[in-house]
């Protein structure tokens, strides 16, 4: 491909991605196809000739997008905001079309020095102290996994350089919630920890850390000769956005001088907001912290934000140092291959820059703003409709709802509450005009409502309140 023909088929495929955004609330938000449908219209083999964009273009709008859920459509509420603003898919082609590679900074200046702002300005959007250094890596699962790592090597005086876990004289364990995400359990099985060592500790009457539990959890792990060595709390769970209290577990931490993680992945965006920044106390206290951009706050897909109290000791844990890769400006610059899992590393900061410049801090304070207010607004149309539950406190954009007919009220339908449950749900979502997901909440299935794609208005909510309620009374 010619760069003319590149500038013809790009000025194209610009108007398609508008004209998608554009007209995406007229198409069903759950994709209609079923298992095997898209496979079905692909060849087995590819092609041995060279084939022109228009057909690439015609299967893109014939087989591509009727097999995509549309997350940025402004009535899916399922999962996680994961908004792509244009602004920041417009930093996201940058990137990849200046193919520009962070293998050092001596290797693309610019990707390091830009990474190094952008993480600090989202530092101070959200409030934390000058003492956070932060690094963009892809996802909250990547950062888990590099803080359980950072953890271990402290619980082992850097074993990694020795024997390993297998040379420990006491088995290592983490402490996570029962609502943790799946994530930091996979993050410390892959840190070779073992099912056995990840302790769940229980929560309160609002689905939150219990701190008293965790600190008996400790004592009873340390009488029992176990080694207790990281604690992960959340500040916005998946299924409810609850608040572990970080100014209660910090303390216990630090009393026994284990790492405390902090997932805020979802919810970090929204302490650009001072108002929501109760959520963040006693965060100082920690080791690390994760946060996610390109959920709620906007950016495009893969953008997370890791920071660390101690950039040495993450260097040391994750850092190489191949001769191939050293340079004369080594001893004055981050080398942000030495701060995660990956050697190459892609221009990322570009979405978050073109983002947070076209939007302004108050563009995306307002907008956060609306989709709390929103959240609030169905909150309160569920508590005073009979026969419908609001389980959890609102703390920002999530609701979880359940609708229990008169029928079968009372704990011995709990197998039929949840098979009604998990039908109205998909009968809403089959029928491509919103798009929800269920999830478990004290053992009984309900569905969580979250609120967040750019493009959501009232109207938007109050129409899928509308077609929840016939859904749930038509089952």
């Amino acid at each position: 491909m010619t760069p003319e023909e590149f500038r013809q088929h790009g000025h194209r495929l610009i108007d398609w991605v508008a004209d998608f955004r554009t007209e995406v609330h007229t198409r069903p938000v759950m994709s209609q196809v079923k298992p095997g449908d898209i496979k079905a219209q692909l060849p087995s083999a590819p092609p041995q000739q060279p084939e022109s964009f228009d057909r690439i273009f015609d299967d893109l709008d014939r087989i591509i997008v009727p097999g995509l859920s549309h997350f940025v459509h402004p009535r899916f509420y399922g999962y996680f905001p994961s908004n792509s603003l244009l602004s920041s898919v417009l930093g996201d082609y940058l990137s990849t079309g200046l193919g520009a590679l962070g293998l050092s900074w001596q290797s693309a200046p610019a990707l390091t020095e830009l990474e190094e702002v952008m993480t600090d300005w989202m530092r101070q959007m959200t409030g934390l102290s000058a003492a956070w250094q932060g690094v963009i890596q892809d996802t909250a699962s990547s950062a888990t996994m590099v803080a359980i790592m950072c953890a271990r090597e402290r619980a082992t005086q850097f074993g990694l350089a020795h024997g390993g876990l297998q040379a420990q004289p006491q088995p290592l364990i983490v402490y996570v919630s029962e609502h943790s995400h799946s994530s930091v359990d996979k993050a410390a099985l892959l840190a070779g920890f073992g099912r056995d060592n990840i302790h769940v500790v229980p929560t309160d009457g609002e689905f939150a850390m219990n701190p008293a539990a965790l600190a008996q959890a400790i004592e009873s792990d340390l009488k029992a000769g176990r080694k207790p060595c990281a604690i992960v709390a959340t500040v916005g769970t998946t299924s409810t956005t609850a608040v572990d209290p970080l100014i209660h577990i910090a303390p216990i931490a630090r009393q026994h001088n284990l790492w405390l993680h902090i997932d805020t992945a979802m919810a970090g965006s929204a302490m650009i907001l001072p108002e929501c920044r109760w959520m963040f106390d006693g965060i100082e206290g920690a080791d690390s912290i994760v946060l996610n951009p390109h959920k709620w706050l906007g950016a495009a897909f893969d953008c997370t934000l890791f920071y660390v109290r101690d950039p040495q000791h993450l260097i040391r844990v994750m850092g190489t140092n191949p001769s191939y890769l050293q340079s004369n400006a080594d001893g004055q610059v981050k080398n942000y291959r030495d701060w995660g899992v990956p050697l190459g590393r892609r221009f990322r900061a570009l979405k978050l820059w073109t983002l947070i410049r076209e939007q302004g801090v108050t563009g995306l304070q307002t907008r956060l703003r609306r989709d709390i207010a929103n959240a609030q607004w169905l909150a309160e149309q569920v508590r005073a409709c009979p026969n419908w539950q609001v389980l959890a406190p609102v703390h920002l954009q999530t609701v979880c709802i359940r609708h229990t007919p008169p029928h079968l009220q009372g704990i011995s339908h709990g197998d039929a509450l949840n098979a009604h449950t998990l039908a109205w749900v998909d009968r809403v979502n089959q029928s491509g005009g919103a798009y929800l997901t269920p999830s478990t909440l004290s053992g009984q299935w309900m569905c969580r409502v979250s609120i967040g794609s750019y493009a959501t208005e009232r109207e938007d909510v109050a129409a899928s309140w509308q077609l929840i309620r016939e859904a749930a009374e038509s089952v």
